[in-house]
C-alpha cells in the first residue's frame, strides 16, 4: 500500500488538470508540502483527486455474467468468467481506491489546519472550508465503498469482514499494517463519513435564495453563490450522498452479507427522502429507458450524478457495433439476458404466454429492441443479420469480431454515431453517469418489499408502485395485469431482480448483484441463432467456471504478503 502515496507530493502531474495558472519548477519539479498546504490550486488538486477513479457505467463487467460474452479472448472479464480469478489477477480489483483515500486524508489535513486562503473575503473563505471538507468526507467515504464492494467477505477466519478504514494520511515510511474491520463496522465507519459530509454540504449547486440549506443560510446570497453556485455542478452534493447512503445500506442488508431488516429498512427510507423530492413515482423520468442517447446540454432528469459531458466521440461504438457497420462487436448479449425480456403484456416469456422460440421477439416487452441488436435489426446505418446469409454479422464467421451468442449491443450506444469504411466517423456526445434516479427507485423497491412485502409504504411509495411506473415507462401494456398477479414478497423479490437486470443491463450493476445476492455465478451463456429456416438455441456458448467461494472477491496477495494484519478472504 505504500506505493499508493509514495509520490502524494509530486504535485507537477496534476497542476496541468486542476489549476488555471502554471506553477513554476520547485525542486526538481516537487513541491513540498508547506508549498502545498498554503497555495490553493495546489491544495484543492488534491480534493479533485478524489474524482478520479469514479465508477461509472462503461465497465461491461457484465462479461463476467450470465448477461454477456466478451468476444476478445483477452478481456479480462472473460478471463475471469472462465475460471482465472484469483488473488493475483482479479481485473474487477478495487484495493488501489485507498490512493484516492490518502488523497482525501492529505486534504483534511490542510484543511483542519486552516492556512488555506481561498478568498481575502472571511466568509467566502470560511464557506470554502466547509463545503470542500464535506466533499472530501464524502469522496473517502465512496472510494472506501469501492473497495468494500469488492473485497468484503468471510475471512480465513470464518468472521464476515470489511475493510481497513483510513482516516488519517501516513507517510511512506509509515505503519499500514491495519486489520480488516468487521463488515458492519465498515459499513459504519463509511455511513459516519457520510452523514459528517452531510452537515456540510448544500443539498444541490445553484439553489435559490429561499432554497438554501440552514448552514449557509445565514451568509449574504452573493457571496453563498460564489462558493456553492451552479458553476460546480458535477461535484457532490447533499443529494447525492443520501443516495449513496441508500445504496451502501441496500448493499449491506443484502443476504451475501448482513440480510438485516434494519439496512433494509435504511436504504428503503434514504431512498425515500431523496425521490420524495422530485415528486415520488411521479417523479420517473420518462427519457430513463434510453437516458444515453441525447445531445442535450442540460441534464437529463434521470442522471442523478453525471461526469462532465465531453466532446463528440465513437470510441464505444467503435468496440461495439456489429462488423459490418464497422465495429468489433465486442459485447455480445445472450440469449439468457434476452430471455430475461418479457412479452409486451409483461407475463415472462413462455409458451403458455405466447411466446414463439421460431417468432423469438415479436410482442416483446419494447426494452429487449431497445437495448439489444436482434437479428434482422437496422443499427449503426446498416441491417444487421446474425443468422445464415448474414455475411460477416453471422454468428462467428469473423473470430473475435462477429457474435458468439446471435445478439450484439445496443443499450449505452448512440445509434447515430457512424463508423465509414474510410476511417472517418461521425462521433456523438456520451455521458459518464454515476447514478440514476431508477436506480434509486429500485433501491427503494427491493428494500420497501424485503421489511414488509409488495404494498409496504415508505415516503408514499410501495415496490409495487415502483415497478409499476417503471413498467408502464417501459411500455408494458396496462393494465398490467402479471404484476396485479403478485402478492407474496418472495414473487415481488423475482420480480424486482429482474427489472433491476433489465433497467439497469450493462451499467456494471450485475455482476455485484449476483455477489449480493447470494446468486448462481455458473450460469452458462446460451445463444440464439437462425439456421436459414429455424431458429436454435446454442445452450453452451460460453461456461462459467467461478469457485464455489467467488462470492466473496480476493484481497490482492501482494497486499496479505506485505501486511501480516490483513486476513485473507476464505479460500484465496
Amino acid at each position: 500500500m505504500k506505493n499508493l502515496i509514495k509520490y502524494i507530493l509530486i504535485m507537477l502531474v496534476f497542476t496541468g488538470m486542476i489549476a488555471c495558472d502554471t506553477l513554476d519548477p520547485i525542486d526538481e519539479n516537487r513541491l513540498d508540502f508547506d508549498f502545498v498546504s498554503s497555495d490553493p490550486a495546489s491544495a484543492e488538486g488534491l480534493l479533485l483527486q478524489g474524482y478520479s477513479g469514479l465508477v461509472n457505467q462503461y465497465s461491461f463487467s457484465e462479461a463476467a455474467t450470465d448477461d454477456a460474452v466478451n468476444n476478445q479472448m483477452n478481456n479480462g472479464y472473460k478471463r475471469i468468467a472462465l475460471g482465472e480469478l484469483n488473488a493475483q489477477y482479479n481485473p474487477a480489483a478495487r484495493w488501489n481506491s485507498f490512493e484516492r483515500v490518502f488523497w482525501m486524508n492529505r486534504f483534511l489535513e490542510i484543511i483542519e489546519a486552516g492556512e488555506i486562503q481561498w478568498s481575502r473575503d472571511e466568509d467566502i473563505n470560511e464557506m470554502f472550508n466547509l463545503r470542500m471538507k464535506g466533499e472530501a468526507l464524502a469522496l473517502r467515504a465512496l472510494h472506501h465503498f469501492y473497495v468494500l464492494q469488492a473485497h468484503a467477505g468471510v475471512g480465513t477466519s470464518g468472521t464476515l469482514l470489511g475493510i481497513p478504514y483510513f482516516t488519517e494520511f501516513i507517510e511512506a515510511d509509515g505503519d499500514f499494517n491495519t486489520p480488516r474491520l468487521s463488515f458492519e463496522a465498515s459499513v459504519q465507519a463509511i455511513m459516519q463519513d457520510f452523514d459528517d459530509a452531510l452537515a456540510l454540504l448544500p443539498t444541490d449547486y445553484g439553489l435559490n435564495q429561499g432554497d438554501v440549506d440552514p448552514l449557509y443560510a445565514s451568509y449574504d446570497y452573493s457571496k453563498y453563490e460564489v462558493v456553492n453556485g451552479g458553476q460546480y455542478d458535477l461535484r457532490i452534493t447533499g443529494r447525492i450522498v443520501k443516495a449513496l447512503k441508500a445504496r451502501l445500506a441496500l448493499f449491506a442488508a443484502s443476504p451475501s452479507f448482513l440480510n438485516d431488516q434494519g439496512y433494509y429498512n435504511m436504504a428503503a427510507n434514504y431512498a425515500g427522502d431523496v425521490l420524495n423530492t422530485i415528486g415520488g413515482i411521479s417523479g420517473l423520468a420518462s427519457d430513463g429507458v434510453e437516458f444515453y442517447t441525447s445531445d442535450d446540454d442540460k441534464d437529463s432528469a434521470e442522471m442523478l450524478w453525471r461526469g462532465s459531458q465531453g466532446g463528440n466521440s465513437s470510441t464505444y461504438e467503435e468496440r461495439m457495433f456489429p462488423p459490418s457497420v464497422n465495429g468489433k462487436g465486442e459485447i455480445n448479449p445472450t440469449h439468457n439476458f434476452v430471455m430475461a425480456f418479457p412479452m409486451q403484456d409483461g407475463y415472462p416469456a413462455t409458451a403458455a404466454n405466447g411466446y414463439d422460440e421460431q417468432n423469438p421477439y415479436a410482442n416483446r416487452d419494447p426494452r429487449l429492441d431497445k437495448y439489444v441488436v436482434l437479428n434482422g435489426s437496422s443499427f449503426g446505418g446498416g441491417n444487421i443479420n446474425t443468422g445464415e446469409g448474414g455475411g460477416i454479422d453471422r454468428l462467428d464467421s469473423i473470430p473475435q469480431f462477429s457474435t458468439t451468442t446471435g445478439y450484439y449491443l445496443k443499450k449505452l450506444l448512440r445509434p447515430d454515431v457512424r463508423i465509414n469504411s474510410d476511417g472517418t466517423t461521425t462521433g456523438k456526445r456520451h455521458f459518464n453517469v454515476y447514478f440514476r434516479y431508477t436506480e434509486l427507485f429500485l433501491i427503494l423497491a427491493e428494500a420497501a418489499n424485503e421489511v414488509g412485502g409488495p404494498d409496504q409504504q415508505v415516503n408514499g411509495m410501495s415496490a409495487r408502485d415502483v415497478i409499476a411506473a417503471i413498467r408502464d415507462r417501459a411500455g408494458i401494456t396496462q393494465p398490467d395485469n402479471y404484476l396485479a398477479s403478485i402478492t407474496t414478497k418472495e414473487a415481488m423479490r423475482d420480480l424486482i431482480k429482474n427489472e433491476r437486470r433489465l433497467e439497469l443491463s450493462f451499467e456494471g450493476h450485475r455482476f455485484w448483484d449476483l455477489r449480493r445476492w447470494g446468486s448462481s455465478l455458473n450460469e452458462t451463456a446460451k445463444g440464439y441463432f437462425y439456421d436459414g429456416s429455424n431458429y436454435v438455441e446454442l445452450p453452451s456458448i460460453e461456461s462459467r467456471n467461478y469457485q464455489p467461494f467467488a462470492t466473496y472477491m480476493p484481497i490482492p496477495n501482494a497486499e496479505t504478503l506485505k501486511f501480516s494484519a490483513l486476513e485473507q478472504n476464505n479460500g484465496w
